[in-house]
């Protein structure tokens, strides 16, 4: 029986290791031939190493599979076009991109720096869109193509000590829907993904008080080849008709994210002064307020299942 990949061909970022490893693992089961991009560097994102990409590429085809390594940085314009250019050249075509590489710099907000800031907005954000603007001639020239952006609950909710990671995974959110409006006449979709898993971006995460044990605990049960089916899912034909959507995966649950809508609204018909918003407004919406020291472990309390 044919995957459901078959006779595609898939870009991924960031897949030596961890989420994207998985992710290109099962791409290439389902019948894709995958471009395994992975310059190999530090969580931080310095160095290099072919060895993680290499290894992916050595598992898929010694698995009977297609697969080719690109060690390119997709901070650099021209090193993230290599990726889609590998993907036409070696196989011939591309068909779904999936931004999966990222950095880390974390840092509580009154000590992060312009390179802190800088260094993860280029990989996470600005490495998206380059990879995702090479891709587009082929998409649009071809009426099909399939965007997967990995965001983040740091964005989409919020976390402590990652202001600039937080920024880039919203910002992603953002541009993944921007090119889902512009592009969708085409018959190209964009969709963002916010993975829940155990990896190497997330065994940061501090455990010193018992709270922080337990959400780490809850991380060590989510595994990262859960993510990868969503992933071929919306790399496929199957997805035609998924577009402009921001998905969760944590363990066996798949969500679906709202994205912000007005919750409350209150009209003055003379116009409102500071002191009537103060005494008449903020007590209306005081009940709908989001909680001000709200992270992800308050919204998703519960143990994974």
């Amino acid at each position: 029986m044919a995957g459901i990949l078959e006779g595609k061909v898939v870009a991924i970022t960031g897949a030596g290791r961890g989420i994207g490893r998985e992710v290109a693992l099962l791409c290439a089961r389902e019948g894709a031939a995958v471009v395994v991009n992975d310059p190999g560097v530090a969580q931080g994102g310095d160095g290099g190493d072919t060895g993680p990409a290499a290894a992916t590429v050595a598992d898929i085809i010694a698995s009977g599979g297609r697969a080719w390594a690109n060690l390119a940085s997709v901070a650099d314009p021209v090193g993230a076009a290599s990726i889609i250019e590998d993907a036409v050249r070696q196989f011939g075509r591309i068909d779904a991109v999936v931004n999966n590489a990222g950095i880390l710099r974390d840092t509580i907000w009154h000590k992060m720096s312009h390179q802190d800031w800088t260094s993860v907005i280029d990989v996470n954000l600005t490495g998206p869109f380059n990879v995702s603007k090479a891709a587009t001639p082929y998409f649009r020239e071809q009426g099909s193509g399939s965007f997967i952006h990995f965001t983040s609950t740091s964005g989409l909710i919020g976390n402590i000590g990652q202001a600039n990671y937080s920024a880039a995974k919203l910002g992603l959110v953002a541009l993944s829907q921007s090119i889902a409006l512009d592009m969708a006449r085409w018959g190209v979709r964009s969709n963002c993904i916010a993975p829940f898993a155990w990896s190497r971006m997330t065994a940061s995460i501090p455990a010193d008080t018992p709270e922080q044990k337990r959400r780490v605990e809850r991380l060590q049960t989510m595994s990262a080849d859960k993510i990868a089916p969503l992933v071929a899912f919306l790399a496929s034909d199957a997805a035609h008709e998924v577009n402009n959507q921001i998905f969760g995966v944590r363990k066996n649950e798949i969500m679906l994210f709202n994205k912000p809508r007005p919750i409350r609204s209150m009209v003055k018909l003379e116009g409102w002064s500071a002191q009537a918003i103060a005494d008449e407004l903020v007590p209306a919406f005081k009940p709908a307020f989001a909680r001000a020291d709200e992270v992800s472990a308050h919204v998703f309390p519960y143990d994974p299942v």
